[in-house]
């Protein structure tokens, strides 16, 4: 436990605050800390520390007294049996939320509130989650337990290292210091017992601790933290040789790495970048580089499925996944098409602004290291306040790729198949693909592969040629849109090529 969260909690318990509320998953550390606090909350008197569960009663954590009293099992009896104490105490009600819906309960613990000065009794209300009645609110201070330090984190794995090593007869764990450091870096943000239990998965695996234990810690990591279920976790990203053309987005990203892996000290981490522009074109790809060159896992997250029909629960949402995205960093946070997650309209009743709001917010004030990508297609549809300057570091416009860039997208999505043509060949069907994007050249292949397994036939730059003369690309198809789309943009973003 740090200094701070002890020195913290201490000076709030002396304020004589009658409730405190600590919303956490990490009761084992709470009540280990409030045990050892009981000599220091009173000048003169040793201050006793009480547990109560509604499975065993009441009992007393700072010293073992025998068994728990288990006729205060029943959270009206125990709440009684506060009131009714005339002496100094603290007790600490664990998960006791459920219960807070009674009147009954609500009253009571409003007694003993109000009765602060004759008889010094605070009660701490531990939960993952408390939602307090607003009548108790004006007795009630929170107190938000911080996560294990990194010396604390380093502390676990060296006491799992040890277990492993009493275990198995004394037998050393092979360690790469760098996994080492690597690890308790990407184990910031959990519980205690969950960062004891990833260690353990990283140790008693094969005895070991090497860089390929990363991946599958950050993974047990993602599957603890995405409660909600919004955020989709990839580790495995796309590499930087799968992205065709965008030469001015890759160096922008490329300039920003040291500062973004903390190896540019003196610089501030990048926020992130917007990608405007023609659908198929690579904006997603982008996204998935980024991930790669950073080296970092990829985050993807689906505004849609934040939206909640009661009241609040669509903020709640967002915030939960914005801090899941903090404690997973670093890596890149990628909203795909945030238009559509951030559009207003009628019978909204605000939803979507307040959503805003609180993205932009986090946008601007977060000092995790999270790169977001957002991608959209649809101008019309974005709010002005998220593509003024200053939300995100650069608005890039990805076009229709030119001649050049589209030899290199046909030569990657041929190579991906096994197919081998001429490089002149593959020249020719990039100048018979004028208008084409990344996605409709990708299906050309595709379908030139089908049609010619279809015949018995070898595929041919004659077939993908065929697949190319029979396809009426977006460009085409809306071409009046895609002029409007590149007239707005020219002004207002940056070339990603």
């Amino acid at each position: 436990m740090t200094r701070d969260a002890r020195a913290d909690l201490l000076a709030l318990l002396r304020s004589r605050v009658p409730l405190v509320v600590i919303e956490t998953r990490d009761e084992p550390r709470v009540l280990d800390l409030l045990a050892s606090l009981s000599g220091s909350l009173a000048d003169k008197s040793h201050t006793p520390v009480f547990q109560w569960t509604v499975t065993d009663g009441l009992a007393r954590r700072d010293i073992d007294l025998g068994s728990s009293q288990r006729h205060n099992a029943q959270p009206t009896d125990v709440l009684r049996n506060i009131r009714a104490t005339a002496g100094r105490g603290v007790y600490v009600l664990c998960d006791f939320h459920p219960f807070l819906e009674d009147p009954v309960h609500v009253r009571l613990l409003k007694d003993i509130a109000q009765s602060y000065d004759a008889a010094p009794r605070t009660v701490v209300l531990l939960s993952h989650e408390v939602r307090l009645p607003k009548e108790l609110e004006p007795f009630a201070a929170r107190f938000e337990l911080a996560f294990p330090s990194r010396a604390e984190r380093h502390a676990i794995v060296e006491r799992v290292v040890d277990e492993w090593r009493r275990g198995n007869g004394g037998a050393r764990v092979k360690i790469d210091p760098q996994a080492l450091e690597m690890l308790v870096e990407n184990l910031a943000g959990l519980a205690t017992v969950d960062t004891e239990r990833l260690a353990r998965k990283a140790v008693f695996a094969d005895g070991a601790l090497t860089a390929s234990d990363l991946p599958l810690v950050m993974a047990a990591k993602y599957r603890l933290l995405n409660r909600n279920g919004v955020l989709g976790y990839e580790h495995d990203t796309a590499k930087f040789a799968d992205l065709a053309g965008m030469a001015r987005l890759k160096a922008w990203l490329g300039h920003r790495k040291p500062a973004f892996d903390g190896s540019a000290l003196a610089l501030d981490p990048p926020r992130g970048v917007l990608l405007l522009g023609v659908q198929g074109c690579g904006k997603s790809l982008a996204a998935r580089t980024t991930a790669g060159i950073y080296g970092v896992p990829l985050l993807r997250l689906d505004f849609g499925a934040l939206y909640n029909k009661y009241h609040g629960e669509s903020e709640r949402n967002l915030r939960d996944t914005l801090v899941t995205a903090d404690v997973m960093a670093p890596c890149v946070l990628w909203i795909d098409e945030i238009e559509k997650g951030l559009a207003t309209g009628e019978g909204d009743s605000g939803t979507s602004r307040r959503m805003l709001g609180s993205f932009l917010t986090w946008l601007a004030e977060k000092k995790s290291r999270v790169f977001t990508v957002a991608t959209a297609n649809d101008i019309a549809a974005l709010p002005p306040e998220l593509i003024r300057k200053g939300r995100f570091d650069e608005i890039f416009f990805v076009d229709l790729p030119q001649e050049s860039v589209r030899t290199e997208i046909l030569a990657i999505h041929l190579g991906k198949r096994g197919l081998e043509l001429e490089a002149r060949e593959v020249r020719a069907l990039a100048h018979a693909s004028a208008g084409f994007s990344g996605a409709e050249l990708e299906q050309a292949v595709v379908s030139a592969i089908y049609t010619a397994h279809a015949s018995g036939q070898p595929v041919t730059a004659a077939g993908v040629l065929a697949e190319i003369r029979g396809t009426r690309p977006l460009s085409t198809v809306m071409a009046e849109r895609i002029a409007s789309l590149r007239e707005w943009a020219a002004d207002r973003t940056v070339p990603a090529d």
